[in-house]
């Protein structure tokens, strides 16, 4: 039936035990290795991934600070622009109403003046408007 020889059986055991070590040494190991590299690259990576990640959450929010700021400073320019110009406006508007007062007033005292010179040339005339109106009435 079945011969069994022990020193082949020995030769194929220690050629299975030596082809598990060599495997274990050149195979094994270094693939385990370098899994094991991978999954700490991967990690580290990802650790860097999230500190640059609330690095950038940090200059996100300094960036909308900065544009706030901005914002804030050019609408206090604005502001500082709008109330300069209403008040040379009004300024001007002051002088303008000054002057036009000014000139109302010459105006009043000339009409006056007009006033006495047409009432005192009226009165003046007066004797002959009454002799013309006589003249008039005794022609009816």
């Amino acid at each position: 039936m079945l011969d069994l020889h022990l020193p082949l059986m020995l030769f194929v055991l220690v050629l299975f035990i030596t082809l598990i070590v060599l495997l274990n040494n050149m195979l094994f190991q270094p693939l385990i290795k370098f899994m094991d590299d991978r999954d700490n690259s991967i990690a580290k990576d990802l650790e860097a991934a999230k500190g640059l990640s609330g690095n950038t959450d940090e200059l996100n929010a300094k960036a909308d600070d900065i544009l706030s700021n901005a914002k804030a400073e050019a609408a206090a320019i604005r502001q500082k622009a709008i109330d300069d110009e209403k008040a040379l406006a009004a300024s001007k508007v002051e002088t303008k109403q000054s002057e036009l007062e000014q000139e109302y007033a010459s105006f009043v005292e000339k009409l006056a003046s007009n006033r006495e010179e047409l009432k005192n040339s009226l009165l003046s005339q007066m004797p002959l408007f009454k002799e013309s109106l006589k003249a008039k009435f005794s022609k009816l």
